[in-house]
């Protein structure tokens, strides 16, 4: 059992996301939050819009603001939406989150997570992909969900397990808690992986 591999490290969880504390916590692992060290969530003009998650969870990871104890685990995640070959980051505000919201209405898109697992001698970095596909929303809909709930804190605008998921996601290839924010699963796995059988 994973938990038993992890009863020797002190997880640590470089995020304030209530989704990725949920999730983590979903998973059984013991963990502590740190939020240590600030960074600016930028990347290269010209990266591939897919690499743009684990360069940001490694950046996020190598930002950190102290060095790891022998005895440390750090996991570091980003998540974005792609739509068109088009990259969804966080919107600026209310239009911005409707701009985003009208282009994935009726549209099928990707949600790339990338995570970074760090000890004080090891990284691995890995990204998992979902496929999200969305009804047509009306303008009503839009509005009413963007006034509701909120969602200039994630990528794409929106939230799936929040109103709008229930209401407009038709179906999902992958893994739904990736589109959360964690791919949970791949992580078990990866984890078991990194501290060893």
């Amino acid at each position: 059992m994973l938990s038993e591999k992890l009863q020797s490290y002190k997880v640590i969880l470089a995020s304030g996301s209530p989704r990725r504390l949920e999730l983590l916590k979903g998973m059984g692992i013991d963990y502590t939050v740190e939020l240590n060290g600030e960074v600016e969530e930028s990347f290269p003009a010209d990266m591939p819009v897919r690499e743009v998650p684990a360069f940001l969870a490694r950046l996020k990871s190598n930002a950190f603001g102290r060095t790891l104890a022998e005895n440390e685990l750090l996991i570091t995640a980003d998540t974005v939406v792609v739509c068109n070959n088009q990259l969804l980051g966080k919107p600026v505000d209310t239009n911005d989150a409707i701009r985003m919201l009208h282009i994935l209405s009726g549209n099928s898109h990707e949600v790339h997570t990338g995570v970074c697992v760090r000890s004080y001698g090891r990284e691995l970095i890995f990204t998992v992909k979902s496929v999200v596909y969305f009804r047509a929303l009306s303008s009503d809909e839009i509005a009413y969900y963007i006034d509701a709930y909120k969602p200039f804190d994630k990528a794409g605008a929106y939230g799936v397990q929040e109103w709008i998921g229930y209401i407009g996601i038709e179906h999902i290839e992958g893994s739904y808690f990736n589109v959360m924010g964690l791919p949970t699963q791949q992580l078990y796995v990866e984890l078991g992986k990194f501290v060893g059988d």
